[in-house]
């Protein structure tokens, strides 16, 4: 649950990082780093907190170079805050390495045991830093793969790296001369090329390219290798993929709006999802309310679908800062009420059909449901853009555990009675199959229990 950016070719890089994983900014909050290349060394900042707040003007002037990777963290494993800030730095056979990475590994106990057992230090409780220490392990030129002559000292170890580890990983190696972006085989995270003039780009999303005003070019794909250096541009394929396991949950909530990924648009995928729930349900409300940010594409297609007005009836507040931990219920309440507010004007004597893209733990539909009805609307029906979500993700979104997930612990039923709202309804499974092309080629897990790898050892900690 992290974004990534990379940048080869231009001048002040560190600059096009900075802006580039601010436009990714909603991938993670918890800290930002840049890692910078001059080609004779690379050097880095690292911050707790949000890139605006945390990188300051002097910064990036310490770390100037012509190639840089980025990153914005939220932790799914390891201890969150600034021991794990990436990128992460290592003194390789290779040289000084980074690292930045999106995903979650379901191998990396045995793993990191297994290295520990040789020897090998760790400096980090993150599974990223096993894409470093892999590099000194061992080689391996899989048969079939023919290297460039600048790539046959490096790739080697990088290929035995994707060899060893198993799970969701889209990264970006930054050595002194060249960055290597690499996505795993089932192709879980997103991972895109761009181009600014002369300079290669990757990123997360392709939002980050247009802040930049830079040109979307394609996807990594699946178990590509991509190699960017003063000689050029280079794509191997190492390892054949099993099957591909696009997380869909990146269509359903993760991924901004505006953004490519996956070979969809993700606007297009939500209001689609919003158009399929209306065809499922035969409610006839007055008007359709978005919860924002997140409920408002699928309240889209949802509204004009069923022909109904689509108003604001809940307003966002974007100054929400950091709030305590409050000693009362009463007070707790008061939190929704910072980012979330009633519109009145709208509700009041309504019947209100309200749209969010998912229902996790049950906690804040109950207080949207809540707040809804003391502003005024006469009945308040939840619709849910997306199926239940039954199972956790082992592959690097931010789910609580099964345990802690209202729909696998209770009714559709008693989920309406628990969040108290007059009638509530979920998108099924088939139906959100039917907004992608290839619904086999992407993971579901969190909405099928069907997980394409299993967590080997025991499962690292899913907060």
């Amino acid at each position: 649950m992290c974004g990534v950016f990379g940048v080869f070719g231009v001048d002040y890089a560190e600059r096009y990082a900075f802006y580039g994983i601010y436009a990714l900014q909603h991938r993670g909050q918890e800290s930002v780093g840049i890692a910078v290349s001059d080609f004779e060394t690379i050097r880095e900042v690292k911050k707790v907190g949000l890139v605006l707040e945390a990188i300051r003007r002097e910064d990036l002037e310490k770390i100037s170079g012509y190639s840089a990777i980025a990153h914005v963290r939220y932790s799914t494993a390891g201890d969150p805050g600034g021991i794990n800030s990436q990128p992460l730095l290592r003194n390789t056979r290779f040289g000084r390495v980074a690292v930045v990475h999106n995903g979650n590994l379901v191998n990396y106990l045995p793993l990191r045991a297994e290295l520990e057992h040789k020897g090998v230090n760790f400096m980090h409780t993150s599974d990223t830093e096993l894409f470093l220490a892999l590099l000194d392990d061992g080689e391996l030129i899989p048969d079939g793969i023919d290297l460039h002559p600048s790539d046959e000292r490096i790739l080697p170890g990088v290929f035995y790296t994707m060899s060893r580890v198993k799970g969701a990983y889209s990264l970006i190696y930054l050595f002194k001369d060249r960055l290597v972006a690499v996505r795993d085989p089932m192709g879980f995270r997103p991972l895109l090329m761009g181009r600014f003039k002369d300079a290669v780009l990757f990123a997360s999303e392709s939002c980050a390219f247009d802040i930049l005003q830079a040109e979307l070019w394609r996807e990594v794909k699946p178990g590509e290798v991509v190699v960017v250096d003063s000689q050029g541009i280079r794509s191997y394929f190492p390892f054949k993929s099993q099957r591909k396991a696009m997380c869909i949950f990146e269509l359903v909530y993760f991924s901004k709006p505006e953004s490519f990924v996956f070979e969809n648009w993700v606007y297009k995928a939500r209001k689609r999802m919003g158009e399929l729930l209306a065809y499922e349900d035969d409610l006839v409300m007055d008007i359709v309310v978005p919860v924002p940010d997140s409920g408002l594409v699928p309240a889209i297609g949802y509204a004009q679908a069923k022909g109904l007005p689509l108003e604001l009836g809940i307003i966002r507040n974007h100054y929400v800062g950091r709030s305590f931990i409050e000693p009362t219920q009463e007070l707790r309440d008061i939190k929704v009420l910072m980012k979330l507010n009633p519109n009145k004007a709208v509700l009041e004597g309504k019947k209100v059909v309200v749209i969010d893209d998912s229902l996790v733990r049950g906690t804040t539909s109950k207080k949207i449901v809540g707040m809804l009805k003391r502003a005024g609307a006469k009945e308040v029906h939840m619709r849910i853009s997306s199926p239940p979500v039954i199972g956790p993700c082992y592959y690097g979104i931010d789910t609580p555990t099964r345990d802690e997930l209202i729909a696998n612990r209770m009714e559709l039923e008693d989920i309406r009675k628990f969040i108290g709202a007059d009638s509530l309804k979920y998108l099924s499974l088939e139906s959100l199959r039917t907004v992608v092309d290839s619904p086999q080629d992407f993971c579901d897990a969190c909405f099928s229990n069907n997980y394409p790898l299993e967590v080997e050892g025991t499962a690292l900690r899913i907060r």
